[in-house]
Parts: C-alpha cells; structure tokens; sequence
C-alpha cells in the first residue's frame, strides 16, 4: 500500500470516527432533553395535583354552601324562613315549645316513653305544640355560623322532617316518632342518619310517607337542607335559654322533673305539663 493510500484511509477513519461521535453527542442530547422535559412534567404534574388538593381540600362542604342557599320552607310552616312549626287544634289555648335534636339519645328515651302521650294531648287540643329542632350534636354552631365536624345526622334528619311536614303536620309528628323509636334510632356515636336510604327506610313505616315518591324526591335532593340550617339557627338563638335537649317550655318557663336525676317518663311529663297550665 502506498503511503498516499495508507494516508487517505487513516483520513477516512478519523471522519467516521468524528461522525459515530457527532451522531453519539447528538443522541446523548436528545436523551437529555427527554429526561428534563419528563422531569418537568412530572413537577407540573405533582404541582397540578398538589394544587388540586389543596383546592379540594379548601371547598365548602355541602352543609357549608348550603348555609348560603336560598330557604325553601316546607309547607304547614310560617314565620321567618317556615321556622315556625306549630301543630295542633285552633281552640289550644296554650302551646307547649318541644326542642329537641335528632341525634339526641335522650330525646329517643323521651319520645319512646312518652312520645304517644304528646299525640294524643294535641289531638285532645290539651295544648299546641311548637317544634324547635337543633343540629349541635352535628358538631354546629347556626348563631355564628359555623358547621361543626361531629357528623351531618341531625341536619339530615332535620330536612327529612321537613319534606314529611311538607306533606302534612301528621306526617311529621309520625315520622319524628318513628326517627326517635327504639328500633330505628341510632347511637349517638353512629351518624346513621347521615344516610338518605336510611332516612327513607324509616319513612316507609309511615303510611303517608311509604313509598312517597315526592317525600323521598325532597329528601335525596336536599330541597329542606337549607331549612334544616335555619330551624337549627332558630334553635342556637332562642329566647327561652334552652342549651339542650329534649326541653320543653310554656309560658316562657321551662318545665323540669320532679328530681335533678329523674328522667323524663309519660308521668313525669303530665306532671309538669298540668302543672304549668294551671299557671
């Protein structure tokens, strides 16, 4: 081989050499870009998730936004907002204030025991009765405002009452009764009220409101939820300084047992009943 041959062949491998290395560099850069473009969109993407969460986790709650709608009162209701519930013969010359919650245990005891007693005095026109429902075993607070973290029962159940009202004030009256029985009502603990299905399964031990497609309707779209948050603000601002339930009130006097530890029984309460009619 000749030194011009040996030359040029030397010359033609260093170009293919310099040209594997440019072809080399250049797929060591495009790799490079690859990774750094994935990289970023996985920050974008982590900061996009983040950025979700964070809005998520900054989204009113339903009972939240609720607190802003626009009430619709049930019907059989008058005074601000339909928070005025008063059922009972015209010719009652006295009405006797119920406040109670519907998560209440002692509530449920009252009812279960003297539940029957309160129908047939209204029935009887011995007295009207007034309905004053709270929400604070739910954790709320209505007077400032404020939806408590301890469960939704009581606001659920309270705008189930309401589309039973809606229906009629016999209707309410049985399904409170049904809310509170021993078979049906909840532990204080168990937020089971919290659950539409729930709420309608009870309601269909009630003839008026058994397979009521309007009933269970109101009850599944909330159309009382913004009225269930009314009644409890009525209830955290009452005049009567009622903190807790069940307590009952005529005259602007709160009725009492007949001993600090005595709970409520069919008895005690046509006690305290009789005795304030009397005056």
């Amino acid at each position: 081989m000749s030194k011009r041959n040996s030359q040029a062949a030397k010359t033609a491998a260093r170009e293919r050499l310099r040209a594997e290395r440019e072809r080399a560099a250049k797929r060591a850069k495009v790799r490079r870009q690859l990774i750094v473009a994935a990289s970023v969109v996985g920050v974008l993407a982590a900061a996009g998730g983040i950025g979700y969460a964070v809005v998520q986790a900054n989204k009113p709650s339903h009972w939240e936004a609720v607190k802003d709608d626009k009430v619709v009162a049930p019907a059989n209701t008058t005074g601000t907002n339909g928070t005025t519930v008063v059922i009972g013969k015209d010719s009652a010359k006295k009405t006797l204030k119920m406040y109670e919650d519907p998560r209440c245990p002692v509530c449920a005891s009252f009812e279960q025991a003297a539940g029957s007693v309160v129908d047939k005095d209204i029935e009887e026109g011995k007295y009207k009765l007034q309905f004053i429902g709270g929400t604070f075993l739910d954790g709320d607070s209505l007077e400032d405002g404020k939806i408590g973290a301890n469960g939704e029962g009581s606001k659920n159940a309270m705008s189930a009452m309401g589309a039973a009202l809606n229906v009629s004030p016999e209707a309410f009256l049985k399904y409170k009764n049904a809310l509170y029985s021993a078979k049906y009502h909840p532990q204080e603990t168990d937020d089971k009220f919290k659950d539409d299905d729930y709420l309608i399964e009870v309601a269909n031990t009630v003839p008026a409101l058994k397979d009521n497609a309007k009933f269970q309707n109101a009850v599944e779209k909330g159309t009382y939820d913004a009225w269930a948050l009314a009644m409890s603000k009525a209830f955290d601002t009452n005049k009567d300084g009622v903190t807790g339930t069940p307590s009952f009130v005529i005259d602007g006097k709160k009725l009492e047992t007949s001993g600090p530890n005595q709970p409520w029984t069919a008895q005690e309460f046509t006690k305290a009943v009789d005795a304030a009619l009397k005056g």
